[in-house]
């Protein structure tokens, strides 16, 4: 793949297209390319997080190691091409909090945490539109959680007559 490739590749993902052509341009730059078989995990459950993933081709399972967790509602997804996997471990250090397998051949691009977070300071616009994107997501989230808590309120309220 050419450096223009990955550009145009990355540019489709919704989260890293925020950052503009030129600041993707630098991280396609230092991306890595990685090849999986079918049932070869990408990363394990635990496992500390220095980088983020795109999903090339392929389809993934991401899902907790213990089968029990792994099977309740809402604990797994399967993501395909352009998936960005593990988008918490750019800005932050962490832990993955689940396991990410493939489920047929596939490939993905590797983005290491600390080229991205040089790349941010590097192009401040791309950070804070980032930035104002995250702090979306996270206020649309904790409003979905409020709507769960009241919904269970409302149904321990009626247990409770």
């Amino acid at each position: 793949m050419s450096i223009e490739d990955d550009i145009a590749f990355l540019e489709r993902v919704p989260t890293l297209a925020l950052m503009g052509r030129e600041a993707l341009r630098v991280i396609a730059i230092s991306v890595e390319h990685f090849t999986l078989t079918r049932g070869q995990a990408l990363f394990h459950e635990g496992e500390p997080a220095d980088c983020a993933y795109v999903v090339r081709s392929g389809t993934f399972l991401i899902a907790p190691e213990d089968p029990d967790l792994a099977t309740r509602p809402g604990n797994s997804a399967r993501v395909g091409e352009g998936a960005l996997i593990g988008e918490m471990a750019l800005l932050t250090e962490t832990r993955r909090p689940a396991t990410a397998t493939a489920l047929e051949p596939g490939e993905v691009v590797r983005i290491p945490r600390n080229v991205f977070l040089r790349t941010l300071e590097s192009y401040p616009d791309a950070a804070r539109e980032l930035t104002r994107r995250l702090s979306e997501r996270v206020s649309a989230t904790l409003a979905d959680l409020d709507r769960v808590r009241a919904r269970l309120e409302a149904i321990d309220g009626e247990r409770g007559s």
